[in-house]
């Protein structure tokens, strides 16, 4: 949307210069743009109050601006923050600007310790008007950090809660339209896990929810991502590293006004839910709203070939609020190859996958995991005749990029399963390289 407006306001300027340059000097055509009067005032405003300090933007989030707008009183009009680092006890400084009878003023100043800002959000918490700001601060260079939530009264920034963390995120989880914030930190010194903790504004307060404990410690976060389980229900995904060979995933969500760690095992006090392959996350992989959970499942290799050299396929499943488990789809990923594909849930479990160069061979094993019909053979083709390459002996394109042409050829066992050029182009996807894949 705020794209879409910026282009049709560049149209509108792009006009509005087109009608006006017939009446127009060439001196008056390349004079500078002057900014109007309210601009100026600002800038004044903030140059005096900038005075012994530098700006200092967050470093992380979405908001990474030195001079930001929200409207925190919740008069329809945003204020102006301003970012910035002194050398004051309290170095840290959030400079709130707002407009007074068509002038810009300074209006408060939040000070507080630390190295820098880590990140900045604007939530409503509360459900009266107005934003809450929540300000997480880089101590030092630790991995303990420090989150404060302000909200305004009376023309003042009062601070609501001051807690420490290593990983912080905003989230609806009660789903009432209002944000609470969750923080994953450090448990107990004796602990070898970290917690989990929810804060929420009630009759004007904030409260903390229960805590709970999570699989791993919290240096060893790697990835979190806000979803929903099976069923709608709002719920946050953490994946945590083990012994730099697998990935635990906590989901945490709120059970009878109780925070709870769904995927967690009551008889080793653990999440179960791991994955031994880091390029594989949780996803919402058929993009139907939830979020669903990679598990491994080794494939039988073909005689004759090793142990070491066996792939896996994926299955990929839904978690309930109670913990249940729904069955959601089979994919192989070539993670190496930047692809993978969707397999029928009916025969997947009784695939296997012969690899020769850039060419894989999808097999299929028969109920007794005795004998395995070749079913189709996926081709990556670089060289300079790759398209020609492509369609010989009566393969196909599965999709083009720039360097490469995906081709595929089918066996007369596929005809069996109803495996059609469509269906397996239509099956065929490129992993997407964004920050749902990333870490934290």
């Amino acid at each position: 949307m705020k794209k879409c407006i910026q282009c049709i306001l560049l149209l509108m300027l792009t006009a509005l210069l087109l009608s006006g340059c017939a009446m127009m000097t060439v001196e008056e055509m390349y004079l500078l743009p002057k900014h109007s009067d309210s601009y100026n005032n600002l800038q004044s405003a903030i140059d005096a109050a900038m005075t012994g300090l530098e700006y200092s933007a967050p470093l992380t989030g979405e908001n990474q601006q030195n001079v930001q707008m929200a409207d925190l009183d919740g008069d329809g009009e945003p204020e102006y923050l301003l970012f910035a680092k002194g050398t004051e006890e309290k170095p840290l400084r959030i400079l709130v600007f707002r407009l007074v009878d068509e002038s810009w003023q300074l209006m408060t100043t939040v000070a507080s310790n630390g190295a820098s800002f880590d990140l900045v959000e604007y939530v409503n918490m509360d459900g009266r008007p107005g934003m809450e700001i929540v300000v997480g601060r880089r101590l030092s260079d630790q991995v303990i950090r420090s989150v404060s939530v302000y909200t305004m009264e009376e023309q003042d920034m009062v601070q609501m809660i001051s807690v420490n963390y290593t990983k912080l995120l905003t989230v609806d989880l009660d789903g009432n339209g209002l944000s609470e914030f969750m923080v994953l930190r450090p448990g107990p010194a004796d602990a070898e896990h970290g917690v989990a903790e929810l804060f929420a504004v009630k009759n004007h307060t904030m409260e903390r929810y229960n805590e709970v404990a999570m699989s791993q410690p919290a240096d060893k976060l790697k990835r979190i991502i806000v979803g929903r389980l099976d069923g709608g229900v709002p719920a946050v995904f953490a994946a945590s590293t083990v012994d730099d060979t697998a990935i635990i995933t906590d989901i945490f969500t709120l059970t009878d006004d109780m925070l709870v760690n769904v995927a967690a095992s009551k008889e080793s006090g653990t999440s179960v839910q791991t994955m031994r392959n880091f390029y594989v996350y949780a996803d919402d992989i058929d993009n139907d709203g939830v979020v669903e959970l990679p598990s491994l499942i080794t494939m039988k290799p073909l005689e004759g070939k090793r142990s070491a050299d066996r792939h896996h396929l994926i299955r990929w499943y839904a978690m309930t609020p109670d913990g249940g488990e729904v069955d959601k789809m089979y994919t192989f990923h070539n993670f190496v190859g930047g692809w993978y594909v969707t397999l029928d849930d009916a025969w997947a479990p009784r695939i296997t996958v012969d690899t020769y160069g850039n060419q894989y061979t999808f097999h299929l094993w028969n109920d007794a995991y005795k004998e395995a019909q070749r079913l189709f053979t996926i081709t990556a083709l670089t060289g300079q005749n790759r398209e020609e390459q492509a369609v010989e002996n009566g393969g196909f394109v599965l999709l083009r990029t720039e360097s490469t042409v995906y081709a595929a050829t089918l066996e007369p066992a596929a005809q069996e399963l109803g495996l059609t050029q469509e269906r397996v182009i239509f099956s065929f996807r490129q992993i997407q390289q964004d920050w749902k894949t990333g870490e934290t």
